[in-house]
């Protein structure tokens, strides 16, 4: 309804400027004298400019967006600069220039708004910037920048529209933690290593096939000899330290610590040379396998960048239903903001088959535990369950019971 009577609404307010200025003109003329005319010259220059506006086109603006880089970390700043160029030198009074922002952006803290009025005059060329102060974990969208402008009068007033798509990926806030491993399957005993994951290469069970990155004294060259292909010797690892993360999307207050948690934990365990996998349940089922490298990490942020709390399933749910956990042959951690019986007795079930499962607990920061928590860690201890407590803004210190063993 809008869009229908907007013409007809112009058409009105021009006809009206049309009978304005007969008016004061037919007043000038019957009633003669110096105030009369004086009303007419001053109001003359202000009707002229309401005729040239509403002939002008806003389609003339050449309006771009600036955006430094693409990707961002949560909690970063941003500096957004909107440039405007034109062809004519006809006066603009004012222009109101608002960047469309989603939801998101729009209801973040901003230093200089995304909306702002510039005072153009006949300048050809004009930008304004604006800065999001913290930026929120997402994919955050930029996709039109609207233009207003007017004269003094009110009677003329344009509007237009001017599609200016752009993207940014921002990863969620990471804290640098040293990962160690709570047990290993080669030596003997339960300890924590502190070492760079290696290969032992003492002890050679194999060949393969050669792949990059393989050493030039690890090629066997007898079986390359009979093959008539490059092998290199396949050797022990010294401890399993794989790992697979299993995060929990229900709807939690925390949501954003437990995300901020996992990517931390993702990038340490990488970070130390071992490989890990991540599942996640939110909108969709979205499973990682396990693999090391900084593509397998840039890969794993980019998803929690973009992961929602959406979960149509409780998280013991998926503990009960993911038959991958039987086949995996690896650690595995899980991260929730929640403590539940039902969750201990599906972890518990699982550390049966798996060994000592590890369930870490987002806390708010301070927050102590409730009585009812205390008793299901309790409780948790008897099922075979490790439960770590780590409080946001602590995350560094979520392996230092580890050093203690």
């Amino acid at each position: 309804m809008k869009k229908v009577w907007n013409p007809f609404k112009k058409v009105w307010k021009f006809v009206v400027l049309l009978f304005l200025i007969l008016l004061t003109f037919s007043y000038a003329m019957f009633q003669g004298g110096f105030v009369s005319w004086f009303l007419f010259y001053s109001f003359l220059p202000f009707a002229l400019y309401c005729v040239g506006l509403s002939f002008y086109s806003l389609n003339e603006l050449e309006i771009s967006r600036h955006i430094p880089k693409d990707d961002y970390n949560a909690g970063e700043s941003l500096k957004v600069t909107v440039n405007v160029k034109r062809n004519s030198y006809f006066p603009i009074f004012y222009l109101l220039i608002e960047d469309q922002l989603d939801e998101v952006l729009r209801n973040s803290q901003q230093n200089k708004k995304a909306k702002t009025l510039v005072l153009p005059g006949f300048r050809k060329e004009f930008s304004y910037e604006y800065m999001i102060d913290e930026l929120p974990r997402g994919e955050h969208l930029f996709k039109s920048i609207m233009v207003r402008t007017g004269d003094l009068l009110g009677l003329v007033e344009k509007e237009k529209t001017h599609q200016s798509e752009s993207k940014i990926i921002v990863y969620p806030a990471y804290t640098e933690l040293i990962y160690r491993p709570f047990e290993t399957h080669f030596d003997q005993g339960m300890t924590a290593s502190r070492e760079r994951v290696q290969r032992d290469t003492t002890l050679a069970i194999g060949v393969r096939d050669y792949q990059p990155g393989d050493r030039f004294s690890w090629i066997n060259w007898k079986a390359s000899a009979k093959r008539n292909e490059i092998m290199t010797k396949e050797f022990e690892q010294r401890q399993s330290h794989d790992v697979y993360v299993v995060m929990d999307c229900t709807r939690d207050n925390h949501f954003e610590g437990i995300v901020s948690f996992t990517a931390s934990l993702v990038r340490a365990v990488l970070k130390k040379g071992a490989q890990t996998g991540l599942l996640t349940i939110s909108e969709e089922r979205a499973a990682f396998p396990i693999r090391g490298g900084e593509g397998q990490l840039h890969q794993l942020f980019y998803h929690l960048a973009r992961i929602v709390p959406n979960s149509p399933t409780t998280f013991e749910k998926v503990l009960e239903t993911e038959g991958m956990f039987v086949q995996q042959t690896v650690s595995f951690l899980l991260v929730t903001g929640q403590l539940t019986k039902p969750l201990i007795e599906k972890a518990g079930f699982l550390g049966q088959r798996k060994g000592k499962i590890t369930l870490f607990l987002i806390k708010g920061e301070s927050q102590a535990p409730t009585q009812t928590e205390k008793s299901l860690i309790a409780l948790a201890n008897a099922r075979n369950v490790r439960v770590l407590m780590v409080h946001e803004g602590e995350f560094a210190s979520a392996f230092a019971e580890v050093n203690l063993r």
